[in-house]
């Protein structure tokens, strides 16, 4: 894959990449791609999964989780527990 697709891809959105990757997968599982053709696009896909998982861990470090008091009534926000 050239500088300039690896480039494309990290400026995608996640729908538009998560999209991308499920058209690359569904032409794989075909096999009606040529080889040559199925490399460059399976390169593609790893990419594209790729910027997929930086953006879904982006989005999961930016979401919190409410805290309570002992009687349950929330007291504020703490970042989420990421395992």
């Amino acid at each position: 894959m050239t500088e300039k697709n690896h480039a494309d891809v990290n400026t995608l959105p996640f729908e538009r990449a998560i999209e991308e990757l499920e058209s690359i997968i569904k032409r794989l599982e075909e096999g009606k791609v040529p080889l040559a053709e199925s490399v460059e696009i399976y390169e593609r896909g790893e990419a594209l999964k790729q910027r997929c998982e930086e953006l879904l861990k982006a989005a999961e470090m930016r979401v919190e989780k409410i805290t309570t008091d002992a009687g349950g009534k929330a007291k504020g926000t703490a970042p989420l527990d990421v395992k």
